[in-house]
C-alpha cells in the first residue's frame, strides 16, 4: 500500500477534525504517521522512498499519511510546522506525538515497533 495524501478536510475526516474537537481524539482504528513535506525539499525527499518501503512493511498495521506543507497552509499553521518534514506520530492507542527531522529507515522503525504498534497497558 502507497502512502497516502492528505488534503485538510482528509486530515479532519481521517485523523483529527480540530474544528469539532478541542481535545485530541483520533478518528482512526490503525497507528499512523503524518508526514509533513514539501515538494521543495531535499530532506523530504529523501525520506519520501523510505516511508514508501515502510508502508509496503507494515501494509494493515500503520497506515502512512502525507501532507503537502505549500498546498495544505492551514493544517501546517493548526500544527505549528515551522521546518519540514515534520512527522507526526500516532500510537496505537491514538496518543500523537511530533518531531522534526529527516530519519534514517532504522530509526524509523524502531519508532514504529517500539512506539507506535506498542498496545497501551492495561
Amino acid at each position: 500500500m502507497a502512502t497516502i495524501q492528505l488534503t485538510t478536510q482528509d486530515f479532519k475526516d481521517k485523523i483529527f477534525n480540530y474544528d469539532v474537537n478541542k481535545d485530541w481524539k483520533y478518528a482512526g482504528s490503525l497507528p499512523a504517521i503524518v508526514d509533513f513535506y514539501a515538494d521543495w525539499c531535499g530532506p523530504c525527499k529523501t525520506v519520501a522512498p523510505i516511508l514508501e518501503e515502510l508502508s509496503d512493511e507494515y501494509e494493515g498495521k500503520l497506515l502512512i499519511y502525507k501532507v503537502d506543507t505549500d498546498m495544505e497552509e492551514e493544517l501546517s499553521a493548526v500544527f505549528g510546522i515551522q521546518s519540514i518534514p515534520t512527522l507526526l506520530f500516532i500510537d496505537a492507542s491514538g496518543k500523537p506525538g511530533i518531531q522534526a527531522g529527516a530519519y534514517p529507515k532504522h530509526v524509523l522503525k524502531k519508532v514504529i515497533d517500539e512506539k507506535l504498534l506498542v498496545s497501551p497497558a492495561a
